[in-house]
């Protein structure tokens, strides 16, 4: 499995106007966006038979707390996707070939969140 993120690969740029290639900064990554996993998503990583990541999903089990998420589990905050690692300069995922529908559909600089973002 190749766990290192491919900036050009496979990006959906949601009819964004401009192109911009991702940086690979991570900053989408520490956003809440594993409380966007889709019910597609989970049913997908059941068929693959990933347990690694069913367990974190299911030992987090993420839940909105006012405006950020924390484990119902465990009831500490949750910071950023538990996926993201750093590899030297630049962030990579750890799932990126079998990654939910809400990063695949990310496209860099459609947000504010993102650094390459700029007003219209």
């Amino acid at each position: 499995m190749n766990i290192f993120f491919s900036a050009t690969k496979d990006m959906n740029l949601n009819n964004y106007s401009r192109k911009e290639i991702c940086h690979c900064c991570g900053q989408c990554c520490l956003a809440d966006f594993i409380a966007y996993v889709r019910e597609e998503d989970i049913l997908r990583w059941k068929r693959e038979g990933r347990t690694d990541i069913m367990s974190i999903i299911e030992s987090e089990h993420a839940m909105w707390a006012g405006d950020h998420l924390i484990s119902a589990n465990k009831g500490r905050y949750l910071h950023g996707c538990p996926f993201l690692m750093w590899v030297k300069d630049h962030s990579a995922c750890s799932i990126y070939e079998t990654r939910p529908a809400v990063c695949r559909n990310f496209a860099p600089a459609s947000s504010e969140i993102c650094p390459l973002w700029k007003p219209h």
